[in-house]
């Protein structure tokens, strides 16, 4: 069995009859087993890969993402990093047709994914993640379990990080850290999708406020928790990948001896 046909396989519970729970230990195991084995990609198929990955502009319509593959996505997404392992935002799935013509007038960036792209994803970044926020409480209780309040050791780690290192000192610093970590979720769901042979795009050309607004009155969209951050189209592309430009590594590397 492949990596990745083994990975697709922890997410089918169709004939497993597992609970949730069961079926999370049954993950763990297998993961734990893939990790003694210490599976690594060639060099060449790492650097291969980051060619194949291709912002595409036009999808092919009639081709579609499987349900497990995108599980295998959304999972990934799921499993991102993030400051502290705070996990600072919310990923919406947009289906509705309706919606996503609405959206047009909006988003010029996405109008090509809007149409063609087999699956749209909104990125949302949680305001006001500072260390004594409920939802930081809520996380270390319900996620991390462990003992956390204001006045504990980690919580002042991350109130000295967030106050003296970063400055994150407004609403708009705060939100601007979640988002930079939404667009971790963002990248790592795109690199997989290039494993799996899924061509994507990241976008960033929309009005946010007025995305926001229309997000709030359809219901989907609590702006005093989140706001948009970045959004990303993902499908099968109907153009040929043209070669990427780039400047050379001396340029953009330098090794401090």
């Amino acid at each position: 069995m492949t990596t990745m046909n083994a990975i697709r396989a922890l997410f089918s519970r169709r004939k497993s009859g597992l609970s949730a729970l069961d079926m999370a230990a049954v993950c763990y195991y297998r993961l734990s087993l893939f990790r003694k084995k210490e599976i690594k990609m060639d060099r060449e198929q790492v650097v291969a890969l980051q060619h194949q990955r291709f912002a595409t502009k036009k999808y092919d319509p009639n081709r579609r993402i499987s349900q497990k593959d995108w599980e295998v996505l959304v999972e990934v997404g799921r499993l991102a990093p993030s400051a502290f392992g705070l996990e600072p935002w919310k990923m919406l799935l947009l289906k509705n047709e309706r919606m996503k013509e609405d959206l047009k007038p909006m988003a010029w960036g996405a109008l090509s994914s809007l149409e063609g792209a087999s699956h749209f994803v909104i990125y949302l970044a949680r305001k006001g993640v500072t260390y004594d926020n409920d939802y930081v409480k809520k996380v270390m209780h319900e996620v991390k379990k462990r003992d956390y309040d204001t006045d504990s050791r980690f919580a002042q780690m991350i109130k000295n990080f967030q106050e003296s290192d970063m400055k994150l000192n407004s609403e708009r610093s705060l939100f601007d850290w979640a988002s930079k970590q939404t667009y971790i979720q963002m990248a790592n769901m795109m690199m997989a999708a290039a494993m799996l042979g899924i061509d994507s795009c990241p976008i960033e050309g929309y009005d946010q406020e007025k995305v926001e607004a229309y997000l709030k009155e359809k219901g989907y969209l609590n702006t005093a928790e989140f706001g948009v951050s970045v959004m990303a189209s993902f499908g099968y592309r109907n153009q040929e990948i043209t070669p990427k430009t780039r400047w050379k590594t001396e340029v953009i590397y330098e090794v401090i001896e």
